[in-house]
């Protein structure tokens, strides 16, 4: 399944550019998330890329039981569903259970496996079993040749409609370290690959029971994947890192996006 493939099956045109799957981790609010859309619909119609709106309905793996997990699971799906009618935009989110997937496959675009998740064989067939894209992220724990297996519990119900996203394995304690490889070895595999920005810069669980990050490494991390040619970009970006309500340490300001998508595409094969 070729990148041109995929772009067609989510109504998005080709451009010759990766594409850009980007938006605030969490449905903090509809005003965060359209106003991040609005900007980011305009960035991108600006420089031609193709884009997917992301943001999760209910974060499920959080480290502290007193970390913020949603504002409810039906108001985060009717504002995501607000996002595809008023810009026009596929979108994204994370499930994390079969129940999860039947609920929120007929608003999303794409099916977002988490990566702690990305072995759970129920939940990958579930995702495949709905036709939508299936993006698998690699877990921080698994070698990128291993992706294969996984990539293969959703396309044996059919659907070939895959992506997989590279974002960090665990190099000792509450660090992640991105193996350049690893973007070539899962492209091997047969399908799109993503590289995560922004959580590949995460420092999980380092900060008393939340993620840290250092955001100052995105950028480089960024053209050294464009220059090994991977097929998209997953940024989490918030009008205001600080305050944001999951995450806000390793993602990029949406002011700052634009200087960002312009020195990945110098690199970009």
């Amino acid at each position: 399944m070729k990148i041109e493939n995929v772009l067609k099956s989510l109504g998005l045109k080709s451009t010759g550019k990766p594409l850009l799957i980007a938006g605030p981790c969490v449905v903090e609010s509809k005003s965060v998330v359209f106003k991040t859309c609005e900007s980011l619909v305009k960035l991108t119609t600006d420089l031609k890329i193709p884009f997917v709106f992301k943001a999760s309905f209910i974060k499920a793996n959080r480290t502290s039981v007193y970390s913020f997990r949603t504002i409810g699971i039906d108001e985060s799906l009717k504002i995501l569903s607000d996002v595809k009618e008023s810009f026009n935009v596929p979108v994204l989110s994370d499930v994390h259970s079969e129940i999860d997937t039947e609920i929120a496959s007929p608003v999303l675009d794409i099916i977002q496996i988490p990566a702690f998740l990305c072995r759970q064989t129920e939940l990958l067939e579930c995702a495949g079993e709905t036709g939508k894209v299936v993006n698998i992220k690699k877990g921080q724990f698994l070698a990128p040749q291993d992706m294969k297996y996984q990539a293969e519990k959703v396309s044996l119900t059919g659907n070939n409609k895959i992506l997989l996203t590279e974002r960090g394995t665990s190099f000792g304690y509450n660090n992640l370290v991105v193996d350049m490889r690893s973007l070539v070895i899962m492209k091997r595999i047969g399908y799109p690959v993503i590289f995560d920005a922004t959580h590949s810069v995460q420092m999980p669980s380092s900060e008393n029971g939340v993620s840290g990050g250092n955001p100052e490494f995105i950028n480089p991390l960024c053209r050294a994947a464009a220059a090994v040619g991977v097929d998209g970009f997953f940024i989490e970006t918030h009008p205001n890192p600080g305050k944001a309500l999951s995450d806000g340490s390793n993602m990029v300001k949406l002011s700052k996006l634009r200087k960002l998508l312009t020195d990945i595409m110098r690199f970009n094969q």
